[in-house]
């Protein structure tokens, strides 16, 4: 083989700043929770999320009043849950859409994924936030509408991000052989069970977090040096 097929990118870390998601994405939902439900929370999808919020509490009787406020609570202790992902997607989706926020991603990886998107490899993103958000911080980004050079975007519906068998859904996915694929990440986690499951792998380290020395995954700053083709040969 010459090289990669396909391309799998993490965002939080590796194409875009955590910071970015930590300190403009996160308050700006706490910041608009509230007033979004008022205005918008006859809508299906709204209410949907109210009463799962209410169902996942256990606490059926909640009115919309203290749903909001346990949502708050959810925010601040940054659970996980899907009524309140959704939401959250929902008022950032309103923000990118009226100007309010653009997504972060770092001039380097920008011009990287434009130059193998133009060599022809196939590009997907897995992160732990959902597509819908994946696809706002890179249709909304700072540079520029990035969403036509990908081919597709997997979110922990597809599993776990540290647990093997979720690349090999994404290998079974894209209907290529692990060894075709490169996945890129600043998490040795999952770098490791990215590895276990075949694939090719590089570390982005940015400096945003401490990375353990001796992972034995080939390590970039950013996305200046990086050659997938040079990676999978």
């Amino acid at each position: 083989m010459s090289g990669p097929v396909a391309v799998v990118t993490d965002i939080e870390g590796t194409t875009s700043s955590i910071a970015f998601v930590k300190d403009v994405l996160f308050p700006f939902a706490r910041k608009h929770l509230v007033e979004y439900v008022a205005t918008h929370g006859e809508e299906p999808t709204v209410r949907q999320c109210l009463s799962d919020a209410r169902t996942l509490a256990g606490e059926p009787s909640l009115d919309d009043v203290g749903t909001v406020a346990l949502l708050q609570r959810w925010l601040d202790e940054d659970r996980k849950a899907t009524p309140l992902k959704t939401l959250q997607g929902l008022i950032w989706a309103d923000g990118y859409a009226r100007g309010e926020i653009k997504g972060h991603v770092h001039a380097d990886a920008a011009r990287a994924l434009r130059a193998w998107h133009a060599r022809g490899l196939r590009l997907y993103v897995y992160s732990s936030g959902s597509v819908a958000a994946q696809k706002l911080i890179f249709g909304y980004s700072v540079e520029g509408d990035l969403t036509p050079l990908f081919s597709g975007y997997f979110d922990t519906t597809t599993g776990p991000k540290v647990e093997a068998a979720s690349y090999t859904k994404i290998a079974q996915a894209l209907e290529l052989p692990p060894g075709d694929i490169l996945f890129l990440s600043d998490n040795v986690a999952e770098l490791e069970a990215a590895r276990q499951a075949g694939l090719f792998t590089a570390c982005l380290d940015r400096g945003e977090v401490a990375i353990p020395p001796g992972h034995g995954h080939p390590t970039f700053h950013d996305f200046t040096t990086l050659d997938p083709f040079a990676l999978v040969s």
